[in-house]
């Protein structure tokens, strides 16, 4: 039996339904995921509620901590926070009989970031699951930041593998520290087991977790493919319903501009660099040319003023005022 010391409350909880097998349990579970984003010390930036069978982690999906530098297989796109975006981590979990993929997040780190699996370029198949997807591997084709996240086609923040930067944040950081809650209400710990054990080769399955005496399950980054969580053990009934970030849109209620395309070969010398003023800017270099992203918080609420020389785009100067909505 583990006992996990976050809160006084949630210890007893832990020895008491560890104990008699009723760890899955809505009152324990909502006190799990509460006291996991105040240990870590980001419950000044993220806010945890629980009503309707869920917690909701809700922040705005960009952390403080340095972004997208160091990125050669970009697809010219940029961090832009969101607005209310709100993780549901299910508060009954239960394991199911076959895992589940998504094109989208499959859960949400301590800090209200959101974790995606390891691949970029659309849902995993269930034959995808048990065989390295070399060439979608974000971080072999250097689409990842050293903090193991990038900025997705709706300009939002996530992480496709450990979220090293955040980590090393963490007021709690240690092997027995949840660094994240996956949808289907299982935890997600760090490479090593909660008592800071080395985890044993082939133990971890194919959606990289493993049986957990406390919350039946559990979820861990590890140093090799798939680096994450890669889909869901748990069920999730609504797993079509669970949020994405939407593109931003024009300040009139357009469209915003189609979604960059990487360059071939990837970018040199990638930088993100956020101003005191709010403005933030993006530069980088292809085959001897100089390219930027940049913008800035505009007069109205939740957009931004854009000003853009992209590969995508030809380096035709761009400018635009874009919203989140």
């Amino acid at each position: 039996m583990r006992h996990l010391v976050l809160s006084p409350g949630f210890a007893v909880l832990a020895c008491l339904y560890a104990t008699t097998g009723q760890a899955h349990e809505a009152t324990f579970h909502c006190e799990a995921v509460t006291a996991s984003v105040a240990a870590a010390g980001f419950d000044d930036v993220v806010t945890v509620t629980c009503a309707d069978n869920h917690a909701l982690i809700s922040g705005d999906t960009y952390p403080d901590h340095e972004m997208m530098t160091g990125i050669t297989g970009t697809n010219e796109q940029v961090p832009v926070p969101a607005v209310n975006y709100a993780s549901p981590i299910t508060l009954a979990p239960t394991l199911g009989t076959a895992p589940h993929t998504r094109d989208a997040a499959l859960g949400v780190a301590v800090n209200g970031v959101p974790i995606y699996d390891y691949t970029a370029g659309g849902e995993m198949s269930q034959e995808d699951l048990g065989t390295y997807q070399a060439d979608l591997d974000t971080v072999a084709t250097g689409q990842l930041d050293a903090c193991g996240g990038h900025a997705g086609r709706g300009d939002d923040y996530h992480y496709h593998a450990a979220p090293t930067c955040m980590i090393d944040q963490m007021a709690n950081k240690g092997p027995d520290a949840i660094i994240g809650w996956a949808f289907d209400g299982f935890p997600i710990y760090a490479d090593s087991n909660p008592d800071g054990t080395a985890i044993a080769g082939g133990v971890l399955d194919v959606c990289n977790g493993q049986a957990d005496d406390v919350f039946g399950y559990r979820y861990h980054t590890s140093e090799g493919a798939p680096y994450i969580i890669q889909c869901l053990m748990g069920e999730v009934p609504d797993i079509d319903a669970l949020p994405r970030v939407r593109p931003l849109g024009a300040a009139d209620g357009g469209p915003g501009p189609e979604a960059g395309q990487p360059p071939r070969g990837g970018v040199d010398d990638l930088v993100f660099v956020q101003g005191e003023d709010g403005e933030r800017t993006m530069t980088y270099s292809y085959q001897g040319a100089d390219y930027y992203i940049k913008y800035a918080p505009s007069e109205t609420e939740n957009c931004y003023n854009f000003e853009t020389r992209t590969v995508t785009n030809g380096g035709e100067l761009f400018e635009q005022e874009l919203c989140r909505e």
